[in-house]
C-alpha cells in the first residue's frame, strides 16, 4: 500500500471510529470534540440536480450497483460513503454503521437496506432527513476515498413534499458545502446548458474561487448528434481551478439487465479512447481517473492539514486527561489499603510489561527488528562516497597539509577523513535509541490497556503512563550518552595495527653510479605520488577502516540500547512513581482510586475517545513522513 493509500484510509479509519465514538451527524446528540475532529477532516460531498446522474457516477467510482434508483427524489437522506481498499483477491463486503455486526456480500441487499434505512426515518413518503446513513465499503477495486452523497437539488415541491422541501434540500446540502474542508463533487448533466446547473450555480457562491470544487460532466453520450461539451471540459465555459471530468454513466438499458460493473467501465475507457470529440482528453476523462483525482487531491489536503488535525486532537488528549484525572472512588477508607491497592495493580502492570518485552506477549520482538533491520539500513545509507570521493579526499588531505605537502603518508589527512566519516555514525546511534524509545512507549500504552486491574480506575492509568513515560526518558537520554561515547571513543583513538598491516607502497630501486653514490630511480609511485591512484588509495585505506568500525558499532549500539534502555525499564521502570506514590497522604490516594458510579459510563466513554486520539496521533505520526 502506497504512503497516498495509507494517509487517506487512516484518515478513514479515524472518521469512521468519530462516528462510531461521537455519533457524528445530524440528528444524534454526539460529542463536540468528535464532531471537531470529523469537521477538520476532508471529505467528498456529492452535489447535483435530480436526475443529474449522481447515483451512477458514485456507482462507477465504487464498480458496484447499489444505490436506490427511480423518479423524482430518491437519495432522501445523506449517505456517508467509505470506501477502503483491500488486498487483491480478497472479497468485496458492505458494512452499515447501524449495522455493525453484519457484513453484506450481496450489493442487492445492500440498495434494499438503504432503502429501508431511510424510509425508518423518514416514513415511505417523499420527505427528507439530515440524519445521515453511514456505509463502509470494503474492496480491491476502490481507492481510499470517503464520499458524501445529497440528496438532488430540485426547483419545486411535487405531490407529497412539504412547500419548504426546495429550500430544506439546499439548507441541508450547504451544512456540508459550507465547510472549508469540503471538497464539492459538482455533477452535471451534459446535455443541458452548464449554466443552468443547480451544482455549478451553489459551489459558486460557497466557493467563488473554485479552489475545492471538481466539476464533472455526466451523460456525454446522450448528446445531440453533432453537439460536444469541449467547451466546459476544457475550461473555456467555466473555468475551475481543477479539471473537468466526463463521465460516460451506463445506458438504462444496461442497468435493466444489470450489466457488470467492471463491463461498464471497460465501455467508458473505449468511449473516451475511440471518440472523435474527446480522444485527446481521454486519459484524463472517465470515472476510474475521477477516483484516482480524488484520491491524489485529497491526499494533498490532508498532508497540508495534518498541522491542525494534530493540534486538535493533541488539544482534545489534554482535555480528555484532565477529565479523567478528576474521576475515581475509593475502594478503602485507609490510607494503608488504598496503597496496598495501588500498588497490587502496579505489579500487575509491570508483569504484563515484562512478558511483552521477554516473548509471552507480542511487542518486545519489535525492539530486536531494530537491530537487526533498522540500524544495518541506516548504516549502508551514510554518505560514505561522496565524503570519499576522489575530490573530497584531494581537498581534505591538502588541506591537512597545509603550505607543505606531506612527505610520505598523510597522516593528518587520514585522521581528518577518519574523523569526519565517523561522525556520520551519530545519527544511526542515536535514531536507533529513539526507535527502541517508542517501542517501549508503545510496549507501556499496550501494558495498560490489558492490565485488567487498571481498567477500573483511568486516573491511575494516566498517571501510570507519565511516571513510565518520564522513566523511559530518562534511559532514552542516558542511552543516547552511551552511544555516543561508543563513536566518539572510536574517533577519539585510531587503531593504529589496522593500518600498519595494510600494504605498502612498493620501495623505489636503488642506482649506484660510478663512484658508488647511490641515488633512487624515479619510479611510477613516485611519478603518481599526487596523482590519483595516490588519493584512490588513501580512500581505499580509510573506506577499508570505516568499515571496520561500523561492524564494531553495529554489535556495539544494540548492547549499549539494551543494557541503558531495555534492561532499566525492567528493572526500574516505577521505582520513581514507588518512591512518590509512598508520601501521599490518604485523600490523595483516594483521588487515584475513586470510582462514582454515576460518572462509570462517562470514564468508560472518555478512555476510548482517549485511545482513538492517541492511536490516531501516533499512526498520523508514522504515516505523515513516510514519503
Amino acid at each position: 500500500m502506497t504512503t497516498m493509500e495509507s494517509l487517506i484510509g487512516l484518515v478513514n479509519r479515524i472518521q469512521r471510529a468519530c462516528t462510531v465514538l461521537g455519533d457524528y451527524g445530524g440528528g444524534g446528540t454526539g460529542d463536540n470534540a468528535f464532531n471537531s475532529l470529523w469537521e477538520a477532516l476532508p471529505t467528498v460531498a456529492v452535489v447535483g440536480g435530480q436526475s443529474s446522474g449522481k447515483s451512477s457516477v458514485l456507482e462507477s467510482i465504487v464498480g458496484r450497483d447499489f444505490l436506490p434508483r427511480g423518479s423524482g427524489i430518491v437519495t432522501r437522506r445523506p449517505l456517508v460513503l467509505q470506501l477502503h481498499k483491500m488486498e487483491e483477491g480478497t472479497e468485496e463486503y458492505a458494512e452499515f454503521l447501524h449495522l455493525p455486526k453484519r457484513q453484506f456480500t450481496d450489493f442487492a441487499l445492500v440498495r434494499k437496506e438503504i432503502q429501508d434505512e431511510t424510509d425508518r426515518i423518514t416514513g415511505k413518503s417523499k420527505q427528507i432527513s439530515p440524519v445521515p446513513i453511514h456505509l463502509s465499503i470494503f474492496s480491491p477495486n476502490v481507492v481510499n476515498l470517503t464520499l458524501v452523497d445529497l440528496p438532488g437539488l430540485t426547483k419545486v415541491a411535487v405531490e407529497g413534499q412539504p412547500e419548504t422541501i426546495v429550500e430544506d434540500i439546499e439548507s441541508m446540502v450547504r451544512t456540508y458545502v459550507d465547510k472549508p474542508n469540503c471538497i464539492i463533487l459538482a455533477i452535471s448533466p451534459a446535455n443541458q446548458d452548464i449554466a443552468t446547473s443547480d451544482a455549478i450555480k451553489l459551489a459558486k457562491e460557497v466557493d467563488p474561487a473554485g479552489e475545492r470544487t471538481f466539476g464533472v460532466l455526466t451523460k456525454l453520450d446522450l448528446m445531440d448528434k453533432g453537439t460536444n461539451a469541449l467547451d466546459v471540459l476544457e475550461g473555456r465555459s467555466y473555468r475551475l481551478q481543477h479539471p473537468w471530468v466526463g463521465i460516460v454513466n451506463r445506458s438504462q438499458a444496461d442497468i435493466n439487465r444489470n450489466a457488470d460493473m467492471m463491463l461498464a467501465r471497460r465501455k467508458e475507457r473505449d468511449y473516451f479512447d475511440t471518440s472523435p470529440d474527446y480522444g485527446h482528453l481521454a486519459s484524463k476523462m472517465g470515472s476510474e481517473y475521477l477516483a484516482k483525482l480524488l484520491s491524489k487531491h485529497l491526499e494533498s489536503v490532508i498532508r497540508s492539514r495534518i498541522p491542525s488535525i494534530l493540534s486538535l486532537i493533541n488539544k482534545s488528549i489534554e482535555e480528555l486527561e484532565r477529565e479523567l484525572d478528576k474521576m475515581g472512588r475509593p475502594v478503602a477508607v485507609d490510607a494503608g489499603a488504598q496503597l496496598y491497592t495501588i500498588l497490587e495493580m502496579c505489579r500487575a502492570f509491570d508483569k504484563v510489561f515484562k512478558e511483552h518485552l521477554d516473548g509471552g506477549r507480542p511487542g518486545g520482538d519489535r525492539i530486536y527488528g531494530v537491530f537487526d533491520n533498522q540500524l544495518p539500513a541506516a548504516l549502508k545509507k551514510l554518505p560514505f562516497d561522496r565524503h570519499l570521493s576522489l575530490q573530497s579526499v584531494k581537498r581534505i588531505v591538502s588541506e591537512a597539509d597545509g603550505y607543505q605537502p606531506h612527505l610520505i603518508a598523510p597522516e593528518q589527512g587520514y585522521r581528518r577523513l577518519i574523523e569526519g566519516a565517523l561522525g556520520y555514525f551519530r545519527g544511526p546511534a542515536e535514531a536507533s535509541v529513539d526507535a527502541v524509545h517508542f517501542v517501549l512507549k508503545e510496549l507501556v500504552r499496550k501494558s495498560i490497556a490489558e492490565t485488567q486491574e487498571l481498567k477500573r480506575f483511568p486516573s491511575l492509568q494516566v498517571e501510570l503512563a507519565a511516571a513510565a513515560n518520564s522513566s523511559l526518558e530518562k534511559f532514552r537520554e542516558e542511552s543516547k550518552k552511551s552511544v555516543i561515547r561508543l563513536v566518539e571513543m572510536e574517533s577519539a583513538y585510531l587503531t593504529a595495527e589496522f593500518f600498519r598491516k595494510l600494504p605498502q607502497e612498493m620501495e623505489r630501486p636503488v642506482i649506484t653510479n660510478s663512484k658508488n653514490q647511490t641515488a633512487a630511480s624515479p619510479s611510477p609511485a613516485t611519478q603518481d605520488q599526487y596523482g590519483e591512484g595516490h588519493f584512490r588509495r588513501i580512500a581505499s585505506n580509510v573506506s577499508a577502516y570505516v568499515s571496520m568500525v561500523s561492524d564494531t558499532l553495529r554489535n556495539t549500539i544494540p548492547k549499549a540500547c539494551v543494557y541503558c534502555q531495555v534492561r532499566q525499564a525492567k528493572l526500574a521502570l516505577l521505582n520513581y512513581f514507588y518512591s512518590q506514590i509512598s508520601k501521599r497522604e490518604g485523600k490523595q490516594l483516594g483521588e487515584l482510586l475513586d470510582e462514582d458510579p454515576a460518572l462509570m459510563g462517562r470514564r468508560l466513554e472518555c478512555a476510548q475517545r482517549l485511545e482513538l486520539y492517541k492511536k490516531a496521533r501516533d499512526e498520523i505520526d508514522a504515516v505523515a513522513w513516510v514519503r
